[in-house]
């Protein structure tokens, strides 16, 4: 199991007051309306989320790298478990002409609000109990999802990871922290949040869950 980054430049291109986030309102309550995963979070005001979360082609450089390090070609099926609007699973579409996508994830608005050429290969589900037989899957992706879940959960949607993946060609990524600082901005700027664990713990979770794939983290430095 490899530790590899695809998305640490994205992330880091955003600024982000995180004691901002605390003082300013009410945070107990804006998680609570952030982890309901509908339009507040994904289309209404920044403190509950994304603050509108719209196409605009950020997600092509990380499937070209994707694409890139697992060879992915025409005629490969891909899952991309927690696709929100499914920009990510339109890039591979772009990038890898006649690759097969589907995509999973637990917001129906989400779902429903999708980019349209996408939206057909998407539906609702739980990634602890993914509808997808054994082996379905040539890759297997996971991008900011599994931190979610709690604990249990986590060792649930990794067990189903493995389970509807073929060979190793799978990749999870989720938020981390490698010192205080930057735990202390994670807790400060999350919302949504389950599982709170530092890249050891993680990969030693992955492990116990009989994950084979490989993973990534995003960290709030």
């Amino acid at each position: 199991m490899a530790r590899i980054d695809f998305i640490q430049s994205l992330h880091s291109s955003t600024r982000r007051n995180y004691v901002q986030r605390v003082v300013e309102h009410d945070k107990a309550e804006c998680a609570e309306v952030a982890r309901r995963f509908d339009r507040d979070y994904w289309d209404g005001e920044r403190r509950f989320g994304y603050g509108g979360y719209r196409y605009d082609g950020r997600w092509r450089p990380v499937a070209e790298r994707i694409a890139a390090h697992y060879g992915l070609k025409a005629g490969d099926r891909l899952l991309d478990i927690g696709c929100g609007k499914g920009f990510l699973l339109y890039e591979f579409t772009q990038v890898v002409p006649g690759i097969e996508v589907a995509g999973i994830d637990v917001s129906e608005y989400g779902i429903a609000n999708a980019k349209e050429e996408i939206r057909p290969f998407l539906q609702v589900g739980d990634c602890r109990s993914l509808p997808y037989p054994e082996g379905s899957f040539d890759a297997v992706i996971s991008l900011g999802t599994f931190h979610n879940l709690p604990i249990e959960g986590v060792f649930q949607a990794l067990s189903e990871m493995q389970r509807v993946g073929r060979g190793d060609r799978k990749y999870f990524m989720v938020e981390s922290f490698r010192d205080e600082r930057e735990k202390a901005n994670l807790l400060y700027w999350q919302l949504t949040c389950l599982s709170f664990h530092s890249p050891e713990s993680w990969a030693w979770i992955a492990d116990g869950a009989g994950y084979t794939g490989d993973h990534g983290f995003i960290f709030f430095d």
